[in-house]
């Protein structure tokens, strides 16, 4: 037999109001759907379960027997899937966030100790890595979604803005840039640096601002951390240039932080795969992230 929940319901509806256009209205269906429902379950059960008049609609004895039972069976059914949504709102389990280094230093410790506040049921584990090791990741379905820099390429991905991240002048206290409150990205030019690398979600859109302002930097090391960055720094190997989150300085260092100017900065962002839904514990932290304030933003 082929029937759908759907007509079992509009039959239901039919035999507790007695009439098509009640039933209608209750279901929220037009008069027409309803009688096209019913007759339907007719023809799939090969009888007749509601007699028409133009007065009235009367059960038949096949309609009256099936009432209880389809009343019966029905609820069961409502108060299984009820139970099953109760379930998926516990948000229990483990949930997977790909993270670069300096938001996994700023912003992850606000995530997981809201997340262990308002879901201590749920496990928040970030995986700690580059820009493009955490896009694979995303890609490749091995975490639920990712706090990135906001990608240059946004095909098959859901992006949502979360904070601004502006980049600074990073040097030593005796370099004669560090004696200006500002310093212009014109200054730049021809100076020695030492930049993150093309692994890092921030190293394009330096490069990409460099352009923009008519700088040609000269770059004496590239490296994947801004830890190492600031160690090279510290020992003269040049300046550099750094987004925000990777301040504060290490302590008793010799280095100074500068705004540039004009001001340009990068996208935090939440990331997920366009074609993959969340789980519902996932979900729920996704909507914390997306809701949460970030202190001090740029």
């Amino acid at each position: 037999m082929n029937y759908t929940l759907r007509q079992l319901r509009v039959f239901l509806a039919v035999a507790a109001h007695g009439s098509f256009s009640r039933a209608a209205d209750a279901v929220g269906l037009t008069q027409p759907a309803v009688s096209r429902g019913v007759a339907e379950l007719e023809e799939a059960l090969g009888l007749r379960l509601l007699d028409r008049t133009t007065r009235e609609v009367v059960l038949t004895d096949a309609g009256q027997a099936l009432v209880p039972a389809l009343e019966r069976l029905l609820g069961q059914l409502d108060d299984t899937l009820e139970e099953t949504r109760q379930l998926g709102e516990r948000y229990r389990g483990r949930v997977v966030i790909a993270s670069a280094p300096t938001i996994s230093a700023r912003l992850m410790p606000l995530y997981v100790s809201a997340c262990a506040r308002q879901y201590p049921e749920i496990r928040l584990s970030v995986r700690d890595n580059v820009q493009a090791d955490g896009l694979e990741q995303i890609r490749a379905g091995a975490v639920d979604f990712g706090v990135l820099i906001d990608p240059l390429a946004h095909e098959g991905l859901e992006i949502v803005p979360l904070a601004t991240d502006p980049f600074c002048f990073v040097c030593r206290d005796d370099d004669p840039l560090a004696r200006h409150a500002s310093v212009p990205w014109a200054a730049l030019d021809g100076v020695p640096l030492v930049l993150l690398d093309f692994a890092s979600g921030s190293r394009p859109l330096i490069d990409r601002v460099f352009a923009q302002h008519g700088v040609t930097p000269r770059v004496v090391q590239e490296l994947g951390h801004s830890a190492s960055v600031f160690g090279m720094v510290e020992a003269g190997i040049g300046a550099s240039v750094l987004p925000s989150f990777s301040l504060p300085l290490p302590a008793a260092s010799t280095l100074v932080a500068r705004p540039l100017t004009p001001r340009e900065e990068r996208r935090i962002v939440m990331v997920r795969r366009e074609d993959r839904s969340l789980s519902p514990s996932a979900a729920a932290v996704w909507e914390m992230v997306r809701g949460m304030e970030i202190p001090g933003e740029g």
